[in-house]
């Protein structure tokens, strides 16, 4: 009888196990890591204003970094692949960048940024021009250091 309740415990114990693990994982609320992710797209953005060399701008790039952006139509796979697209375009630059609408969700040691991006670069012409985006920034605690995995910018045509 005593082994009969104790199969019967460990078979409701393993139930609520999975029915546990099924359970879809909620954003955390936590200013703090909100603050520090948010920071790092900043700092990058500043890095690149002021001309910093490419490895720098890439500081926070995890090695099998991926993106999705409008110039290019096909997924960018690796840090070192997105620093070779950025030096190939010497003469355009970045004059403002701006974070609007920034949320940041936490889960765990994965923060995922979204924001409204509102900057305005200088082509080689010399004309300036807007550069709208709609953001994401996945974010992936690595060594202790939050590293950016993955990133999504779907670009929006000025006046819409």
């Amino acid at each position: 009888m005593h082994m009969k309740n104790w199969t019967r415990g460990a078979a409701v114990g393993t139930l609520a196990l999975l029915l546990l693990a099924g359970t879809p994982a909620a954003a955390a609320d936590n200013p703090q890591v909100a603050a520090e992710i948010m920071a790092l797209a900043r700092a990058q953005w500043a890095s690149e204003i002021a001309g910093a060399p490419t490895a720098q701008q890439n500081a926070t790039l995890a090695e099998d970094y991926t993106e999705f952006n409008g110039e290019f139509p096909t997924l960018i796979v690796g840090k070192a692949m997105a620093n070779r697209m950025i030096d190939i375009l010497p003469n355009d630059k970045a004059m403002f960048s701006d974070m609007q609408n920034g949320r940041v969700q936490v889960y765990g040691d994965t923060a995922i940024l979204t924001y409204n991006f509102a900057g305005l670069r200088r082509a080689a012409d010399g004309k300036v021009a807007p550069s709208l985006a709609k953001s994401s920034r996945v974010y992936v605690k690595q060594g202790g250091r939050w590293m950016l995995v993955h990133a999504n910018f779907a670009p929006v045509q000025s006046g819409h």
